[in-house]
């Protein structure tokens, strides 16, 4: 009798361990691959902010996608109607997450002024209401296709360009900041679903705008130089 009782508590030792890790193994799933679409991220944020959102819940509500989802983040600020100047300031994150891209790191690292860097709930759902409904109209098109990178691969070679788009960003010129945002949002968001045509869009764009910053830099040089030529010391 003792023998059946031995057996049966250890029979259901092994059922219980059986039960239990399925559902670890569920949850360690659910934190690394956050199911959510991007817009859907930004709207339970928005909605569940009751204190100023650090860059670092951020960070974490992204969880594996926090590389694309973090430039795209920046890339979005620099496209909302902000002072003449800000993107010196708004340009920088954007290339430190570029950079550490090219670099192959696997998680983000910002400076500690950044990263405890806070936006109100109220500024946070300014900002949501204005993304969100982009972010779903885009969303309706995008899914994974046509990649042409392996994983790291393809955020290291993004990474140099972004890198370049983020410069151009910082670069202190009038409407220089906004069309290499808006391509670097959308190679974002092609980075996070893996979408090889947005990618391509994102990529043109980005050619385009660096084109037309840098044309526009060169003529101020220009303008500058000439100018000096007449000046009397």
């Amino acid at each position: 009798m003792r023998q059946n009782t031995n057996k049966d508590e250890t029979m259901a030792a092994i059922d219980a361990d059986h039960e239990i890790k399925p559902d670890e193994a569920t949850i360690h799933s659910t934190a690394d691959n956050d199911p959510r679409s991007l817009s859907q991220v930004f709207e339970d944020l928005s909605l569940t902010a009751v204190v100023p959102v650090s860059f670092t819940e951020l960070e974490d509500a992204f969880t594996d996608r926090s590389f694309a989802a973090l430039l795209t983040f920046f890339a979005i600020l620099n496209l909302l109607p902000l002072p003449p100047g800000t993107g010196v300031v708004t340009g920088i994150p954007l290339v430190l997450v570029s950079v550490q891209m090219v670099m192959g790191r696997e998680s983000v690292w910002l400076p500690a002024f950044m990263r405890d860097k806070t936006i109100s709930p109220e500024r946070f759902r300014q900002i949501s209401d204005k993304v969100v409904p982009w972010l779903q109209w885009l969303e309706r098109f995008i899914r994974p296709r046509n990649w042409p990178f392996g994983r790291k691969q393809g955020d290291r070679w993004l990474g140099v360009f972004t890198t370049i788009l983020g410069m151009s960003v910082v670069l202190p010129m009038p409407l220089s900041n906004w069309l290499p945002a808006l391509a670097t949002a959308i190679i974002g968001i092609a980075l996070c679903e893996r979408d090889g045509r947005l990618m391509l869009a994102g990529l043109i764009l980005g050619v385009v705008s660096i084109s037309i910053v840098f044309g526009f830099a060169f003529i101020a040089a220009s303008v500058v130089a000439y100018a000096a030529s007449f000046w009397p010391f």
